[in-house]
Parts: C-alpha cells; sequence; structure tokens
C-alpha cells in the first residue's frame, strides 16, 4: 500500500482549510506520525488503538477518504499478507494487545480483506486462553496475575463484543457483560461511587488493600477506560440481551460519581480523582482522562444511556479542554505553519512491574507529563467528534427512518458460513452497504431501524421517514417479495399521514419493475425499465450529474455521481427536481401531509460516500447530508 506523506505544506493547507478541532488534531497527529504512531515500526501497541479510533469517527463524520487510508497504512504496518501481526505475542496475554483488533474488524469489514479477519482471529484466540481470576475475570497481564484493572476493559471488551456479533457468538455477551458487572463489584468505593485503578483477586501485591485486594487512589485516566469502554461495548450488544440494562445501569452510577468531583471552576478533572492527602497542591488537571469523560459522557446521553441533564458535564468540560490543554502553535524547528498540540496527558500510569509502582499518590505525580501523547490526541480526537454533533442532533431529534429489508430481501452467508442480511443495510460497511448513510441520519439525531416484514399501518406508525432500495428480482432472491396492492395502498395511506418515502430504485436488469411500479404510480411517478449513465472502463465522468444553484434538495452540490440509472416519466402531482439532458433523475411529489422523493439509483451506499474511489469533485458524502436535512424538513409526523 502507498504510504501517506503528509508534508508541511500540505499539513498547513490542512490546518488552514479545517472546519473543526478534531480535524486540526488529526492534521497534527498524521505530521506527527506519518509512518507509525508506536515509537518503533515493530511495537504493536494499544496507543496506535485510540488514535485510529478517533480518525475512524471523522472518516464518517467528513466522508474525507484521507482518514481512512492513514488507518490502513498505520495497521498495513503490523497485519501481513498471511493475518500475522508483526511484533504481537499471543503468549504473553497482555490484554493491551488486543485493543488495536478494533481497526482489524474496521478494515475487514470495509475491504472485505481477508489477511484482517485472521488478524482478529488471532486476537480473539487470546481473550479465549486469557488467564482469569476465580470468579471468570479477564487477568490484565499474564505477568500480573490475579489482577483486574480498569484499563483492561477498554482494551478488551469492545473488539470482544464487535468480534462476537459478527462471528454469531451469542454466549460471549454474558462474558462480555460479566466482565464490567465482577470489575465494578471489586473496585467500586461504596462512599464514593469512583473505581479503583486496579483490584488484586489474591490481595498479594504490595500495592493492593490487604482486605479488599484493591490499589489505594482512583486515577482518573483508569476510570476513562472504563467509561470509553462501557459507551462503545453497547454499539454491537444485543438489544434485548437480559444483561444489557446492567451494563447502562454502571455508566449512570459511575457518570454519577465523576460528575461529583469535576471540578467547578475548569470543568476539568485532576489526575488523581478526589485525592484531598499531603501533597494534594501537586495533583493536576489531566487531558486524556478529561477528554475520556466527555466522550462517554456526550456519546451516552446521544444513545440515550444517560438522562440529557448530563450533557453539562460534557459541555463544561469540553470548554475546560480547549481552554487549558489545547494550543495553536508555530511548528517546530523553524518549518512554517502551525499546528493544534494538546498538552497535559500523564504518559503512563500502572502498577506493580519492575522497576515497581506501588499505586501511591507520589507515584503517580512522579510520572511525566507530555504534549501530544498518543493516548490523550486519541481521547481529544473521540471527545471532539461527539462534541461537534451537538448543532446537528437537534435538526432531526425524535424521528425515525426506516429502512426497508422486505421487498429488498438480499441475503449472503458470513464469514462463519451464516446467512444474513445483505446489499443496502445500515450495518453493512463494506462497498453495497448503507452504514455511511446511517451515520448521516444519525449525526442529525434520526434513529436508524430496520423492517424486514410486509409494511403495515402498524409497522410504519412509528416511521418518519421510509426508505425502499432497490426491489428484489430473481437474479436478486430466488424468492422476491414483489410489491402488492395492498403494500403499494398501505403506504400510500401512511405518506398522506405525513410520512416522507424515499425510494432508491435501480436501472434495467438490476430491479423489478412491473410489481414495484405500483408504487410509485400511486403518486404520479413510473421507473422506466432502462439505463442511462453508463460507464465506459474507468470514465468517471460518464457517471456525472450536474446540479444546479436553486436545487432546493441539494444545496450547494455542484456534481454527483450517480451511474446505470433508470429514468424516470413524471405526471401530477409529481415534479422533476433534477434531470441529466432530458433524463429525469429526482422526483418529488406531494400528497396530503406527505412527501416521495425518488431517483433510479440507490447512490448512496458506501462506494459512493466513503470517499475511497470517486474523485474529489463528485459530493455524494455532501449530497447525502443536504438529502438527509430536506428529508427531515419534509417529515410531518
Amino acid at each position: 500500500m502507498k504510504k501517506i506523506v503528509i508534508p508541511v505544506l500540505l499539513l498547513a493547507s490542512l490546518q488552514m482549510s479545517a472546519q473543526s478541532n478534531a480535524e486540526k488534531m488529526a492534521a497534527t497527529a498524521m505530521q506527527l506520525w506519518p509512518d507509525s504512531v508506536t515509537a518503533k515500526q515493530t511495537k504493536w501497541s494499544y496507543d496506535m488503538g485510540v488514535i485510529l479510533k478517533g480518525m475512524e469517527g471523522l472518516w464518517y463524520k467528513t466522508g474525507n477518504p484521507l482518514y481512512f487510508k492513514y488507518i490502513q497504512q498505520q495497521m498495513d504496518l503490523f497485519i501481513q499478507n498471511d493475518g500475522s501481526i508483526k511484533g504481537y505475542k499471543q503468549d504473553e496475554y497482555n490484554i493491551d494487545m488486543v485493543n488495536d483488533g478494533k481497526l482489524a474488524l474496521l478494515l475487514y469489514r470495509v475491504t472485505g480483506l481477508e489477511k484482517y479477519w485472521k488478524a482478529s482471529v488471532a486476537l480473539r484466540e487470546q481473550l479465549k486462553h486469557q488467564p482469569r481470576t476465580k470468579e471468570g475475570g479477564f487477568w490484565h497481564k499474564k505477568i500480573y496475575p490475579n489482577q483486574m484493572w480498569l484499563d483492561g476493559l477498554y482494551m478488551g471488551e469492545p473488539f470482544y463484543a464487535e468480534y462476537a456479533m459478527l462471528a454469531n457468538e451469542d454466549s460471549a455477551f454474558n462474558d462480555i457483560a460479566n466482565q464490567f458487572i465482577w470489575m465494578e463489584k471489586h473496585a467500586r468505593d461504596e462512599k464514593t461511587g469512583l473505581l479503583y485503578h486496579a483490584w488484586d483477586e489474591s490481595k498479594g501485591q504490595k500495592w493492593a488493600n490487604k482486605q479488599t485486594g484493591t490499589s489505594p487512589h482512583f486515577w482518573a485516566r483508569a476510570m476513562g477506560w472504563y467509561a470509553d469502554a462501557l459507551v462503545d461495548v453497547l454499539d454491537n450488544f444485543p438489544a434485548n440481551h437480559p444483561k444489557r440494562k446492567a451494563l447502562i445501569d454502571i455508566l449512570n452510577r459511575l457518570v454519577n460519581a465523576i460528575e461529583k468531583v469535576q471540578d467547578k471552576q475548569t470543568g476539568l478533572w485532576y489526575d488523581v480523582l478526589n485525592y484531598t492527602g499531603e501533597g494534594k497542591e501537586k495533583n493536576y488537571f489531566e487531558a486524556s482522562a478529561s477528554c475520556q469523560y466527555v466522550y462517554a459522557v456526550a456519546k451516552g446521553v446521544r444513545k440515550g444511556y444517560l438522562p440529557e441533564t448530563k450533557l453539562a458535564i460534557a459541555k463544561k468540560g469540553y470548554n475546560g479542554i480547549l481552554s487549558k490543554f489545547i494550543k495553536e502553535e508555530n511548528l517546530p524547528n523553524g518549518q512554517a505553519g502551525s499546528q493544534t498540540n494538546l498538552y497535559g496527558t500523564v504518559k503512563v500510569s500502572g502498577l506493580g512491574g519492575n522497576p515497581y509502582r506501588d499505586g501511591t499518590f507520589s507515584y503517580y505525580m512522579s510520572e511525566p507529563v507530555i504534549v501530544n501523547d498518543p493516548k490523550g490526541v486519541g481521547a481529544f480526537l473521540l471527545a471532539a467528534n461527539e462534541m461537534e454533533l451537538l448543532p446537528t442532533l437537534p435538526i432531526g431529534k425524535g424521528k425515525t427512518v426506516l429502512l426497508d429489508h422486505w421487498f429488498n430481501a438480499e441475503m449472503k452467508k458470513d464469514v462463519t458460513g451464516t446467512l444474513k442480511p445483505f446489499h443496502y443495510v445500515w450495518e453493512q460497511k463494506n462497498d453495497g452497504g448503507f452504514s455511511l448513510l446511517g451515520n448521516v441520519f444519525n449525526s442529525y439525531g434520526v434513529a436508524t431501524k430496520t423492517l424486514y416484514t410486509a409494511p403495515t399501518a402498524e409497522n410504519l406508525k412509528g416511521a418518519d421517514i421510509y426508505i425502499i432500495v432497490d426491489a428484489d428480482n430473481t437474479a436478486d432472491n430466488p424468492t422476491p417479495n414483489y410489491m402488492q396492492p395492498k403494500d403499494a395502498e398501505v403506504i400510500y395511506n401512511w405518506v398522506k399521514a405525513g410520512g416522507t418515502l424515499v425510494i432508491l430504485h435501480n436501472d434495467k436488469g438490476n430491479a423489478e419493475f412491473e410489481h414495484f411500479n405500483q408504487l410509485p404510480e400511486k403518486f404520479g411517478i413510473h421507473f422506466n425499465e432502462d439505463s442511462y449513465n453508463r460507464l465506459s472502463g474507468t470514465g468517471y465522468e460518464f457517471g456525472a450529474v450536474y446540479v444546479s444553484k436553486d436545487n432546493e434538495i441539494l444545496k450547494g452540490i455542484n456534481k454527483i455521481y450517480q451511474k446505470e440509472i433508470a429514468s424516470i416519466t413524471v405526471k401530477s402531482p409529481a415534479e422533476v427536481k433534477l434531470q441529466k439532458d432530458s433524463i429525469n433523475v429526482f422526483a418529488v411529489a406531494k400528497v396530503g401531509k406527505g412527501t416521495v422523493f425518488a431517483t433510479g439509483d440507490p447512490w448512496l451506499y458506501n462506494e459512493y460516500l466513503d470517499g475511497r474511489r470517486l474523485p474529489l469533485e463528485f459530493e455524494n458524502f455532501k449530497a447525502a447530508n443536504s438529502l438527509v436535512k430536506w428529508l427531515i424538513a419534509q417529515s410531518k409526523k
């Protein structure tokens, strides 16, 4: 893979054009670590995963392929073509080494390359054999016997949950939930609600309390790891699992505890939380933990795990981070330009080892505090990504977009041989998926759901926007669910009552027309069984559709990409909203309180949103954002 090199002039350009604090910090990170996030290219380290998760969030938010390419470049330094991981030793049973597996799973899901799955399998094998406490909790490392650390929950559990979801390991979710439950049971202080850095089941460590086994203090970043692990693991934790509520309850208890120790003036958190003993004046506000808490709280509120009142914690904390830790400074060594730097991150804090770390307050204060530590930069990216969503979330708050998987009901065997929904589904991250479109809807506060059965008045009741994509023909599905008159009538009545229907059909040979047209024809729209904008080789310009400045749907968009589209014939009440030459590309109909948007191409799937293939002048990602905002505005339900 071609290495990404970001020269000084390009960095300066990125900084000047950056629209957000997250983008500015990402530009700094790519300048600081163009080859490897770790000190040595042969070092497979958890630090890398923290940075790259922040880059992943930026890619979702911007559609800028530079962020994805950076992730892939960094991981490809370690993951070999046979799936082996350079510098990784499974038999060390160091749970920190599992963290980067989150990015291996991302790369597998996006590219489908087998080497990334093989690397993920190797990390899953480590967890299968990871030494455990008598109760079943993962040891932090083989060299730290009988010990559970808060840090380890972040390193292992989000990867474990995503892998279990992909590999259909349903029984694993009990184990995942128990890791959090056991950690809280042993590490939580009943008086303050704070969690001690670690717990030694044997009570044999010098740092361990001889009655409880806990370490002496509440280290801020340890609780930050644990908090972030909770909100991340819930992304892939089954919605109907009986222990899901237990995880959300733990998160709420944790946030209540950190709220009490948040500094009232700055909104920040001290490195050792709630410390009032000798030498307390040496305690300091710590950047990485403050970023971790902001991320966990903001994401927890956005996902509905925490009450909205808790968002004030994140807002105050983020303002403190920007004020105290973020500085725009000239590039070093006399280079032209500037960069965004993060101050105030403690390099490392651990327990035991050689030389021995005794967990005292003086020990924590002895560790160096540095500028642009990868853990701090990564935590800031995560926090900034969440906080920068806040202005757009109210736009569609409380609304739901329902994606059809009945008329388009393609199935495909996954990596385990299990049949699963495939093609134009929210969960699918590769070319034919709708994961990026789902992220766009989510960024405007709209909940994404899927309908796996025929539409009825009852199951459409909770939907504000209903998307039907590429109705199956027999080539897609041997037993298609064709549009029926009763289906069309149900959907018509739903639109009339205020629903917003989105039809993203397909061209001749790739979709079914005869039955499906019963639906759009109720709104004055007919899909013609033809195919336009057919490409010749790699000539992307053949797929260009130019947008006029006064287009009400794609505001500020100049050019989009649609290939092999079915043309549309329009009659009242429908109107043409976009054309190429004499071909009708977009049509809109208003019926009763509702709206119908139609086009003859499923053009918003990942392949044409993620930026990895289309030339930059095609604005499909920006167009998706504009369309989603327009759809939200049409919704009257």
